[in-house]
């Protein structure tokens, strides 16, 4: 099969590699169409990732598609099945799981490899994090699964409730998906970004303002009139730059959270005036991944309506291509690109 691999920074090669068997307990899947991703296009320039153990490595973990084969121990699963996985689930054991943080698990067997024909699913995968997909949601639809229940997590954590005003900062697609979310828990949303092609998909959204940031140089003052003085209850960085984590805690009111959500660079470190902390008592968050209940979640919200975040994906490529749809989205002329196989 034709499957492409990590070998370092911006180094992807497309190689022809024996199609994976599976153990009694696995399933491979004939991918329909694998999503491009923030996380893919990282580890792409960077050529390393938590989930990239070691190279070269098969690489892409969002994807949907139909089981080709099942192992002989498998239940609830068989053949012409259309599926969508996770690319992670946790053992269930660790400290982490039992206390309820299976995000945070120790032993996170994750999965990758979605750019190919096809995709083995490891045990655990199966077991907790491969789903059915619903007749009328197509390929390209259920593949949004794992971001969005990352979003979910995200959200949930920040405890958005119905009349907040929340500031997303970032206009990406998972930035898009947290303004979606956000309305739906019935947020005032505010989105500062600096793509106004983003900026005009975060109204379609439902976004209640947006500020770009090449025409407003002070984002910061903008939202603080917008709440009148304030701040907002809720902001939310979808970037993952340092010095944009360190302005976000200046858009957010007395009592207010600060959720980090957009992963910067290992190593990197972040200034906080502590009177914002203490005396203002600011809560501020990092949420990572996903869990088995948000990635069920995500299917659910995408099979009531099929249509909500269908217009992130706005390319289509073929696996040849891979390099070529990373460039589009490196010129910000694209939000997720489907890649088929």
């Amino acid at each position: 099969m034709k499957a492409a691999l990590l070998y370092g920074p911006n180094d992807v090669r497309l190689e022809e590699v024996e199609v994976p068997e599976v153990g009694p307990y696995e399933v491979l899947v004939k991918v329909g169409v694998a999503l491009t991703c923030g996380t893919d296009l990282k580890t792409y320039h960077r050529g390393y990732h938590v989930m990239i153990k070691q190279l070269p490595s098969p690489f892409g973990h969002e994807f949907a598609g139909v089981i080709a084969k099942v192992g002989k121990k498998v239940k609830n699963f068989h053949v012409g099945m259309r599926v969508v996985a996770a690319n992670s689930a946790p053992c269930n054991s660790c400290f982490y799981c039992r206390v309820g943080q299976p995000s945070l698990c120790e032993n996170l067997e994750f999965l990758n490899g979605a750019y190919a024909e096809y995709i083995k699913v490891p045990e655990s995968i199966v077991r907790q994090n491969l789903l059915q997909i619903p007749p009328h949601v197509s390929f390209r639809q259920a593949a949004i699964c794992e971001p969005l229940a990352c979003v979910i997590h995200g959200i949930e954590e920040s405890n958005v409730k119905m009349g907040d005003t929340v500031a997303v900062i970032g206009a990406g697609p998972i930035g898009l998906m947290l303004v979606r979310l956000a309305k739906l828990k019935g947020a005032r949303v505010i989105v500062v970004a600096r793509n106004n092609f983003k900026l005009e998909k975060a109204k379609q959204l439902g976004a209640d303002e947006v500020i770009s940031i090449y025409e407003d140089f002070n984002p910061e003052k903008t939202i603080k009139e917008i709440t009148e003085g304030r701040g907002v209850d809720v902001a939310i960085e979808a970037v993952g730059l340092p010095e944009i984590w360190e302005r976000t805690i200046d858009i957010t009111r007395k009592g207010g959270t600060v959720n980090f959500f957009g992963g910067c660079e290992k190593g990197t470190s972040v200034r906080i005036d502590t009177e914002k902390l203490h005396y203002h008592e600011r809560k501020i968050i990092g949420v990572f991944h996903h869990t088995p209940r948000y990635i069920a979640t995500a299917l659910n919200l995408i099979a009531r309506d099929p249509l909500s975040f269908d217009s992130l994906i706005t390319h289509e490529f073929p696996l040849e291509d891979l390099d070529k749809a990373f460039k589009v989205i490196d010129d910000r002329q694209a939000l997720k690109i489907a890649i088929i196989p």
